[in-house]
Parts: structure tokens; C-alpha cells; sequence
């Protein structure tokens, strides 16, 4: 069981893990998916650690930055690395899915990716800034979780069209029915926490997002579900500040 976390954690964030992707077996990397919204969670509890630790004093603007920085800094930009190559596939492959797969390989940046990751920043960082001024934790920690079930859902319900590597490896060996036990348990646990508006705007831009990949690229890949946590993450934020 701690194979699985530790090694979910090694490849969301940087924070330093004992097994990651590359020592797993196929079954270990298959199961660590369904730790995504846990690690999402601790990741959340950082933050929130963090909000409480900043000076009282200090602007709202500087304290989203510095979460910002913080947020970044935890999970590598790995997501945000995802939605830049997403966008550079999206738009440079023209509605051709091979021609955009082939695109999200690139290792460069084109200005698709730029001002999609520049957008994005600059809307986390004032719902980041509403947040802390309104004073409520809860949102530190839903976004994160929800962010990483909406991989874990991709995965369970969505063809890999990228053959080779991790995350296919990982998309085939999950366990797809505890994916869904695990799912529905998250959802009515954020409800109860009285933010079913929230889980209501976040199953929407997933299912949106989802039949994007689907018509575009006939599926996820890798890139795809990190731009897919990245979205959902930032539409948590946007319903809960609302």
C-alpha cells in the first residue's frame, strides 16, 4: 500500500519520495493513480500551512504570489508543463490528432503554450488572492484533490493514445472499479463540506474538457491530463471565490 502512495508522490510533486515511477512494477504504478487525490490533498494542506504561516500584514497580492511560487515549486510545474504542450498541440496540429500528438513531444514552447500558461497563472493568482482574503482554508484543499481525481477519471474512462512509457502503463493497470468507489467517495465528501456548487462547476469543465481530447486527439495522453488537472483546478477556485 505505501509502495503506491510513495510512488504517486515522487511523480506529482518534489517532494523527496523513496520509490517513484521508474522503480515500479507495472501493478504498483497501476494502483499508486488511484493515490493522485491523496497526494492532491497534501499538497492542498501545504498550502494551507503555508497561507496561515504568512505575515498578517502583508498585501493579499504578494501572499498569492508567494502560494503561487509555493504551488509551483511542490509539484514541479508538472501540470502547467502538460497544459503548455496541450495548447501547442491543440492549436499547431490544426485539427489533425497525429500532427498534435507529434507536437506535444517538442520539448520547446510555442506561443500557444505561453499564452495559455500565461493566462492561467494570472486567473490563479487573483482567485488566489480573493481566497486569502476571504480567509477560508477549504479551498486549498479541494482544488488540489479534485484536480488529481479528474486524472484519475480520465484514465479510467478514456482510451491512452500515447503508446509507450508511464502513464500508459499506469492507465492500463489501475484498478478502474475502486477509480470509481474512490471518485464518488471524493465527490460527496466535498459536497458535504457544503461546496456541491463547487463539484458540480469542476464535473462540468471535466466532461467538457474530456470530450475535447476526445474529438481533437481520440483520447488523453500524459500532457491531457495534466492541462485536464490544471483546468479543473482553476474552475474549483473560480465556483468557490464566486
Amino acid at each position: 500500500m505505501w509502495r503506491p502512495f510513495l510512488i504517486a508522490l515522487g511523480l506529482l510533486t518534489r517532494i523527496p519520495a523513496p520509490w517513484r515511477g521508474a522503480l515500479a512494477t507495472p501493478r504498483e504504478l497501476g494502483h499508486s493513480v488511484l493515490f493522485y487525490p491523496l497526494v492532491g490533498a497534501l499538497i492542498g494542506a501545504l498550502l494551507t500551512l503555508f497561507v496561515i504561516l504568512l505575515p498578517t500584514g502583508l498585501d493579499a497580492g504578494i501572499k498569492a504570489a508567494l502560494v503561487g511560487i509555493v504551488w509551483v515549486w511542490l509539484t514541479g510545474g508538472l501540470h502547467l508543463e502538460g497544459l503548455a504542450d496541450s495548447a501547442d498541440g491543440w492549436v499547431g496540429g490544426l485539427g489533425d490528432a497525429s500532427r498534435g500528438l507529434e507536437i506535444m513531444r517538442d520539448p520547446r514552447s510555442g506561443p500557444a503554450a505561453l499564452m495559455a500558461v500565461t493566462l492561467l497563472v494570472l486567473l490563479k493568482w487573483n482567485l488566489a488572492r480573493v481566497a486569502i482574503a476571504s480567509g477560508d482554508p477549504a479551498i486549498w484543499l479541494i482544488a488540489p484533490t479534485l484536480g488529481r481525481l479528474g486524472i484519475v477519471l480520465l484514465f479510467a474512462t478514456t482510451p491512452y493514445v500515447r503508446a509507450g512509457g508511464m502513464g500508459e502503463t499506469a492507465a492500463r493497470e489501475m484498478p478502474r472499479g475502486w477509480a470509481f468507489v474512490l471518485a464518488v467517495g471524493i465527490l460527496l465528501g466535498a459536497g458535504g463540506f457544503g461546496s456541491g456548487w463547487v463539484v458540480l462547476v469542476a464535473g462540468a469543465v471535466w466532461l467538457t474538457v474530456r470530450r475535447a481530447w476526445m474529438r481533437r486527439f481520440g483520447g488523453v495522453t500524459g500532457d491531457l491530463s495534466g492541462a485536464t488537472c490544471e483546468l479543473v483546478e482553476t474552475s474549483v477556485m473560480l465556483a468557490w471565490v464566486w
